[in-house]
């Protein structure tokens, strides 16, 4: 039996199609848009017992897409021990104590979130944990996932001693004697990690799920997945059984490339719901682990600093190969790049991957909205985070037609490190409005758990490039905000350009997929310095209605 069909009108209608960016109705069918524009001729295209949305003055929006969401360890980290607001070591030894009290005596303690920059710099020691995890291995990610501080009990059952080398792409920090101290940086986090027991697929599932179900209440219809065949299968479970909830685009870690050529598996593979994206791969690490692969040292780190200019997880013939590998074997790359170093030597990876591929760029005209790239044949290669690149690549990402996939609260949550780090080098950082100026295609996402997933935070620090408080006057390097339009289309036209899927969702606009959000208010009347406490009171997924406020 057809359902009735819905018409949403008496508010603000933001569709982002350049060619008519405003409406006063939008008429949906099933799961697809049939009419947009003023409400005489939208009402008259509805048939007979159609259902009516009143937007009652409120802003209605194209369902919003997080690029960057690290689905399965965002929503594991649920039962894990938060340090996020741990101000000083001794809080965060105080919160893990009374955490791992209540645990069984052979349990892991496990959590996250811990920033030593807030502890005045100096990297916590497994001696610290040892005070407060009685006896209990322990393993506590950083916010950023690039390091891990373990314990006594970790370190020995994963026989990292002093004679255990640093795996390749990663580090041990270790006393004058060689002995570790109980921080691993990059890969060397995988020692210990391998150790852990992880949870079966049902609980997996259960805790996506729940996440999910998160996410729809704050107008987020579609992510972009970058993890590995765990959270992937756990995503196939939902799909199967009709229980995701979500339209996720999914890349495969470097590790699975072969076994995807040798499956004849592509980038783009897939449906509305459940589509196969790139290849991961990490060029380096991050800012606040000091991993950042950078073309000069860092400032002001401690004078024995064991990687002053960061480390490249992949030496450049590696990188260069793997990159090759990928394109040649039509599988688009989404490369990890926070310094410019690693950003410089990510563009030239791809550059001459392409080279020696042409056939991975068509000639048809780029269905872009005011974009120069090339238009890809496979999806668009992407750099993740970009959040320092040389004010001589900038122009390399339209020019490549490669996407710079950012997170605006990175900007907002790591300015003092990166002040502190980077020094002058920040004007050129986090750098959106010159991408976008460049004419890069931009898409804006959280990279949960680091970040908090809520949209309008980061939307808020994509527009003021201000902390909630208002911190710093002005904001960052004001030069680099966007105007409210530019990002909501990093939330949305964006991601579906860098997904290969324009053609049905993005915009609202007849014929696409009726993915639609309604604020709690008149966004065109909101200031700019409120857009963090915007909320979602209706989210419509595929024409039905997956969570309403109150109901």
């Amino acid at each position: 039996m057809a359902h009735s069909d819905i018409l949403l009108h008496g508010g603000p209608i933001m569709t982002l199609d350049p060619t008519s960016p405003y409406a006063e109705a939008v008429a949906v069918r099933g799961d697809r848009i049939v009419a947009v524009g003023d409400a005489e001729s939208v009402r008259a295209a509805v048939r007979p017992g159609y259902q009516t949305l009143d937007l009652r003055g409120r802003t209605a929006v194209p369902g919003l897409c997080d690029a960057h969401i690290h689905l399965l360890w965002t929503a594991l980290h649920a039962s894990q021990i938060n340090l996020e607001h741990s101000s000083s070591l001794e809080a965060a030894l105080a919160t893990i104590q009374t955490a791992a009290e209540k645990l069984p005596a052979d349990a892991w303690v496990i959590g996250y979130g811990w920033d030593h920059s807030l502890w005045g710099g100096q990297w916590p020691t497994a001696a610290h944990l040892d005070t407060v995890t009685g006896g209990r291995p322990a393993y506590f990610t950083r916010k950023d996932l690039h390091s891990a501080w373990v314990n006594s009990a970790a370190l020995r059952i994963a026989g990292v001693d002093a004679d255990a080398p640093d795996p390749e792409g990663g580090a041990i920090d270790r006393d004058q004697t060689g002995e570790p101290r109980g921080m691993l940086f990059e890969v060397a986090n995988r020692l210990v990690f391998s150790h852990i027991p992880q949870p079966n697929a049902a609980a997996k599932q259960s805790a996506i799920r729940h996440l999910i179900g998160r996410l729809q209440q704050h107008g987020i219809t579609s992510i972009h997945v970058p993890e590995g065949p765990d959270c992937l299968a756990a995503v196939q479970g939902l799909y199967g059984r009709g229980e995701l909830g979500m339209r996720v685009l999914h890349h495969i870690p470097l590790t699975g490339l072969e076994a995807a050529i040798e499956l004849g598996l592509r980038s783009g593979l897939g449906d509305n719901w459940l589509r196969l994206g790139g290849i991961k791969i990490f060029s380096d690490g991050s800012l606040g682990s000091y991993t950042a692969h950078m073309l000069e040292p860092f400032h002001n780190l401690p004078t024995n600093a064991p990687h002053p200019r960061g480390i490249a997880m992949l030496e450049t013939a590696e990188l260069q190969r793997v990159v090759e590998r990928a394109i040649g074997n039509h599988w688009s790359v989404i490369v990890h790049a926070i310094g410019d170093a690693a950003n410089r030597n990510v563009l030239d990876a791809i550059e001459a991957a392409l080279r020696q591929h042409p056939e991975s760029l068509s000639t048809a005209p780029p269905p872009l909205v005011g974009r120069v790239a090339p238009h890809l044949a496979l999806l668009p290669n992407r750099i993740e985070h970009a959040q320092l690149v040389h004010p001589a690549d900038l122009a390399r990402f339209a020019r490549l037609g490669i996407v710079a996939s950012v997170q605006p609260l990175h900007a907002t949550s790591d300015m003092d490190l990166a002040e502190h780090l980077w020094g002058e080098r920040c004007a050129g950082a986090y750098a959106w409005r010159s991408l976008l100026e460049s004419g890069a295609i931009v898409a804006f996402g959280s990279d949960a758990p680091v970040d908090s997933w809520q949209p309008w935070a980061g939307i808020h620090a994509a527009v003021t490039r201000q902390r909630p408080n208002g911190d710093p006057p002005g904001g960052w390097y004001p030069a680099q905000c966007l105007s409210l339009e530019e990002a909501l289309w990093g939330y949305t036209v964006g991601p579906a350009l860098t997904s290969g899927e324009l053609a049905h969702k993005g915009t609202l606009a007849v014929g696409k997929l009726a993915d639609i959000v309604v604020l709690d208010r008149d966004l065109t009347a909101t200031d700019s310095h409120e857009l963090h406490r915007v909320a979602t009171d209706v989210t419509m997924l595929g024409g039905e209605i997956v969570w309403e406020r109150g109901a």
